[in-house]
């Protein structure tokens, strides 16, 4: 029975996140898209500065995490192995000798 009641729950929690997702309103990009487009570089220096932007997007609604006009997959590529060096970093300092 308690496994029901928590399969029921789950159901309707999600049920109700769906239904409060489809109330989001399209924000507009077209301004985002003007001026300078960002590349490889500038997508690994953003990748590394990840988690200062997240602290600085929490506090202020004009900091973004990832630059919308960028130049596509070489400023993903930049972010991403921006991003993955925290991992990097992380795991060679926890290593025992």
């Amino acid at each position: 029975m308690k496994k029901y009641r928590t399969i029921l729950l789950f159901s309707f929690a999600l049920l109700a996140c769906l239904c409060l997702v489809s109330c989001a309103n399209a924000e507009p990009v077209k301004e985002c898209l003007t001026g300078r487009q960002y590349g490889f570089l500038f997508g690994l220096l953003h990748g590394f500065i990840t988690p200062v932007s997240f602290v600085g997007s929490l506090l202020n609604d004009n900091v973004a995490i990832y630059a919308v006009n960028n130049t596509g997959g070489w400023y993903d590529l930049g972010f991403l192995l921006g991003s993955s060096g925290w991992g990097f970093m992380a795991g060679s300092r926890s290593k025992k000798e």
